[in-house]
């Protein structure tokens, strides 16, 4: 039987694993209650870098998305902020966590999913590997991430604080906000204490509170970074096994 190409009709596999990255798409998914399949990728065995996933995203990451598109064809979507611009742009008509195109809120919506995507993400992934996996201790590369990391989050603290709204864009929770969350949620994994930071603190409550964060965030396997983050035992088994399949990897890529 053929997909429904119908205009706000899905038939979207989601692609992905229990990373800040990758729960992203899950929530947004959640938020705007849309029918979706699940393929969970294990990124430990380099699933993502087996031919059949490549012809899917090229990069070799997750996440990762095939929908059906309005011309019948299958589409494909990679990286993350492609992924959920591309989702409120065709299924959230209602605007439930976006605005409409052309607002001066739209643009600013972009303005910190890029935030997100060109900062955060990348600055705070570097301190995780610096402080966490990195197999020789390098301390200037532990300074250098976790405190640009602590500098993204003073100025999300700040503006949160001059905005006085409940989200980084008003008070509705959009891709912006869903972009940010599995990242700052995990903000003890990279060495930086959310307690410095108390208005993004409250923010990151008030977005675990919302129901499709909290189912959204257990895609595809359970979400356990803030339990984790209490037992250090338990943390250093992650870090090591992390360690040992990202310094493989990197052998790996060396030899191609």
């Amino acid at each position: 039987m053929a997909a429904d190409s119908t205009p706000g009709k899905s038939d979207i596999t989601l692609y992905t694993g229990q990373t800040p990255n990758g729960i992203k798409i899950s929530i947004t998914l959640e938020e705007l209650g849309i029918p979706y399949k699940t393929h969970a990728i294990d990124i430990t065995k380099d699933t993502q870098k087996e031919p059949w996933f490549l012809e899917i995203n090229p990069n070799g990451r997750i996440p990762a998305l095939t929908d059906t598109f309005t011309d019948g064809q299958m589409i494909r979507l990679f990286e993350s902020g492609s992924i959920m611009q591309y989702l409120v742009e065709q299924y959230d008509t209602e605007h439930t966590i976006s605005y409409p195109k052309g607002s001066r809120e739209s643009y600013e919506v972009n303005n910190w999913l890029f935030f997100l995507n060109a900062g955060v993400g990348p600055m705070q992934g570097q301190a995780n590997h610096f402080f966490r996996y990195a197999p020789e201790k390098v301390q200037y590369g532990i300074n250098r991430y976790q405190n640009e990391t602590r500098r993204l989050y003073r100025v999300l603290n700040r503006h949160l604080e001059a905005a006085g709204t409940e989200y980084l864009v008003g008070n509705k929770c959009t891709i912006a906000d869903i972009a940010h969350w599995g990242w700052i949620a995990a903000a003890g994994w990279a060495g930086v204490d959310i307690d410095e930071f108390p208005v993004l603190k409250a923010w990151d409550e008030r977005m675990l509170g919302r129901p499709g964060v909290e189912k959204g965030r257990h895609v595809p396997t359970p979400h356990k970074m803030k339990e984790m983050l209490q037992d250090k035992e338990a943390m250093d088994r992650a870090a090591k096994q992390a360690s040992d399949w990202i310094v493989r990897g990197q052998v790996e890529d060396a030899k191609k």
